[in-house]
């Protein structure tokens, strides 16, 4: 089947060369059961990619599900997947089969993938390489014959190095990768898409088309479409609905349009060379933070050891302005006798501070340090033990399984 075929059938729109790649992949692999991931923006259309490997694949009469990793609860997400037995946790008053049971022969497509829970990536790897799985809450092994179409909209080697995913995952994952173009990259598309979706709704409501005058084309053209696709259809309902006129000009476009510019990131975000990079979330700002005040300890510790090796180092006006700040900002508070022919005596005091900046500051061990607390404090009950330290018992469970504590 060409490839205009494929675009006429599932309801694709643009002859963007990159686009055009995309499905020429999509097709040359549906016929093979290699597993597949779909790497693209939110809005690009990931999930009709994976319809599309579905129906030209061999499988194409067996089931296919879409799951979105993202909106299933993390305490819920291996029995939805594996399933689980009678009375393996509160509320399972039945055994239930799972997706990878109920899809056997058919194709799963399994959205926002990095969503997963690491416990979960180390079920699934398992299905992956070996066609096994467990249900929740029982020890016999399973057979499944699933094919997996993986998509994201993440960098899955940046949490791969983050340690968020799963590297031998990855790369199981990843068999046969597929980039779908983002709206901005594929800008020959954009008023063919909005002609599409302006007639569609024309049609629909038996009304007039909109369009647009040649300056309304290049604002379209020229915005950068943060929501793709999705964002892109949202516009010529809009405008057949609140626009009194079917001529629509600039002015009347932007009304439309968000306020959006290109360098529009999060707070704390810098560029490099290599473009821009952001803090993904509160943990990755923590980790700064503490890597920063870790750094500034050591030098302060440096320049203060320094000091006392050297006492007439203490002469230099600079130096004894360091100090000074040092005592007012209480990071140290060195003691000291006046010198004499030896050396300087360092109280108690700066010993103890001194063995206490050595203490590690990885938040991660400090987490893992305070739920062990709290479980001890209350002798293993989650439930008192997650208000004590203020979360969920749900965030807590996960916590247990991802730092492999004992309870």
């Amino acid at each position: 089947m060409d490839i205009q075929s494929i675009k006429n059938r599932f309801g694709i729109i643009g002859n963007s060369p990159a686009l055009h790649y995309a499905l020429q992949v999509a097709v040359q692999v549906a016929n093979t059961d290699l597993t597949v991931l779909i790497m693209g923006e939110s809005g690009v259309g990931k999930e009709v990619f994976s319809q599309i490997i579905h129906a030209l694949s061999a499988r194409k009469h067996n089931p296919f599900i879409a799951v979105n990793c993202g909106a299933i609860p993390e305490g819920t997400i291996d029995s939805e997947l594996f399933g689980h037995e009678k009375g393996s946790f509160t509320g399972a008053v039945d055994s239930r089969k799972g997706y990878f049971e109920t899809v056997n022969g058919g194709t799963i497509f399994l959205d926002e993938i990095g969503e997963l829970p690491l416990g979960t990536q180390a079920r699934l790897l398992r299905v992956l390489e070996t066609g096994e799985y467990i249900r929740v809450g029982s020890s016999k092994v399973h057979k499944t014959d699933v094919r997996v179409i993986a998509a994201t909209n993440k960098d899955l080697l940046e949490q791969v190095h983050n340690t968020r995913f799963r590297e031998d995952l990855y790369y199981r994952l990843s068999t046969v990768p597929i980039r779908v173009p983002a709206l901005h990259d594929r800008k020959e598309d954009i008023t063919l898409l909005f002609r599409k979706f302006a007639v569609d709704f024309a049609e629909k409501y038996k009304a007039a088309p909109v369009q647009l005058d040649e300056d309304a084309k290049n604002m379209l053209i020229n915005y950068p479409w943060p929501g793709n696709v999705r964002e892109l259809k949202n516009i010529p309902e809009q405008v057949s609905v609140l626009s009194a006129d079917k001529q629509i000009t600039s002015k009347e476009l932007s009304r439309f349009l968000q306020p959006y510019t290109a360098n529009r990131l999060p707070v704390l975000a810098h560029t490099n060379g290599h473009g821009a990079e952001s803090f993904a979330n509160e943990r990755e700002i923590l980790y700064k933070l503490f890597f920063d005040m870790k750094k500034d300890v050591t030098e302060l510790k440096k320049m203060f050891f320094e000091v006392l090796q050297n006492p007439t180092a203490l002469q230099n006006q600079s130096l004894m302005n360091e100090l000074k700040e040092l005592k007012d900002h209480e990071l140290m508070q060195p003691v000291l006798v006046q010198p004499t022919a030896q050396q300087p005596v360092l109280m108690n005091r700066d010993i103890q501070e001194h063995v206490e900046v050595e203490e590690s500051l990885n938040i991660m061990d400090k987490e893992k340090e305070l739920i062990i607390k709290a479980l001890k404090k209350h002798r293993g009950k989650r439930k008192d033990a997650a208000l004590d330290l203020g979360i969920s018992e749900r965030t807590l469970y996960r916590k247990l399984k991802e730092y492999n504590i004992e309870e």
